[in-house]
């Protein structure tokens, strides 16, 4: 069954709090550059997320650690100077926040200050509340995210589905809670069993976004390249590949190749 939407001409916290009540699906995408942040924006995107990803997608690195502050503001203000309707979230990332509560501080009014954003995200629960709460009594919005969380990849050795054994299903029950109670407007949920995700989205009041964690929460985020397929070697379950650009692009630039090579471009109508 369809649920009418309400039209939003900028997307607030406030905003997803509504969708969630009326029983609206929240989309979140990822953004990193401003080319690409117009384009997902003017597609009506709810959330568009400057994730650490970026550490991955434009870096190359293998784990989302090494992006560094600076980085991530940077990435964030192309986005801001593109995005006109979505809410705008950046994810503190990994070393600017997690051991010191001031610092942690120091970290989101930077991003605030710098690039203009809407929001941060962190990893974790009860071992990062001191930061969280801090944050948010300077009044900065905080969206909490828990299951797999990748900048603690080599705590847990893989990337396979998590909180599957009952203790630590237990455990992300309780700091989906205590985020919520702490203040934060939204959690996100990655690779967890879509069951727990429900019962996750359906005992707190915020809105849960899930990334491989079934359709029983409030909205899905994706990255936007591999929605788009334009990375390949990456093929979770969880991932719907909605274009496969990597081909798409490869065979235009070689098509630009070989126009070149055998001098059909620039052609007459293409020169001055």
């Amino acid at each position: 069954m369809s649920v009418a939407k309400k039209e939003y001409k900028r997307v607030t916290v406030k905003s997803l709090i509504e969708m969630k009540q009326d029983g609206e699906k929240i989309s979140m995408l990822t953004s990193y550059d401003y080319s690409m942040a117009k384009i997902v924006d003017a597609a009506k995107v709810d959330v568009i997320l400057v994730g650490d990803s970026a550490s991955n997608v434009i870096a190359g690195h293998e784990t989302t650690l090494p992006i560094t502050l600076d980085q991530m503001i940077y990435h964030a203000s192309s986005v801001v100077r593109a995005a006109k309707r979505a809410l705008i979230v950046v994810d503190i990332p990994f070393g600017s926040y997690q051991s010191d509560s001031k610092e942690a501080l120091r970290s989101a009014i930077r991003i605030m200050k710098e690039s203009g954003a809407h929001a941060v995200k962190v990893e974790g629960g009860t071992q990062i509340k001191d930061s969280v709460k801090r944050i948010l009594q300077a009044g900065i919005p905080v969206m909490g995210h828990l299951g797999l969380t990748p900048q603690s990849i080599y705590k847990f050795g893989t990337y396979t589905v998590r909180a599957k054994e009952e203790e630590e299903a237990e455990k992300l029950k309780e700091d989906a809670k205590m985020l919520e109670k702490l203040g934060c407007f939204g959690i996100v949920l990655e690779k967890i069993p879509a069951k727990l995700a429900k019962e996750v989205a359906e005992s707190v009041s915020v809105p849960v976004i899930g990334i491989g964690a079934g359709n029983g929460v409030d909205g899905q985020v994706l990255v936007v390249h591999d929605l788009l397929g334009m990375t390949h070697e990456f093929n979770p379950r969880f991932l719907r590949r909605y274009m496969n650009l990597y081909e798409d692009m490869g065979n235009a630039i070689s098509q630009y190749v070989d126009d070149v090579k055998s001098r059909d471009f620039p052609n007459e109508e293409e020169q001055y």
